[in-house]
């Protein structure tokens, strides 16, 4: 059970890194008002928000989505690991 529980999580996570590239891809080329690139936004933005107010832009690159793919992967194998930990 606990390892289907970590396949779910890491599943989860692999989606909302998949989601933040594809985002990243689509502001270059996709309107912002297209429906798809909104559909993809309002999973993405709500997470890349806080790490924008923290983190400034470096002249015009946003490092927000690069940053939030790291904290995914980091909080995913966490825990991941500690689910597995308590087998």
């Amino acid at each position: 059970m606990i390892e289907i529980l970590a396949l779910f999580i890491r599943a989860i996570s692999q989606l909302l890194v998949l989601l933040v590239v594809v985002s990243v891809i689509l502001s270059y080329f996709m309107d912002p008002y297209h429906p798809i690139r909104r559909s993809i936004n309002s999973v993405v933005e709500p997470m890349l928000a806080p790490i924008r107010r923290v983190v400034p832009l470096i002249g015009m690159l946003d490092l927000s989505p690069l940053i939030l793919i790291i904290l995914l992967q980091l909080l995913s194998n966490i825990i991941v690991s500690f689910l597995l930990s308590l087998r």
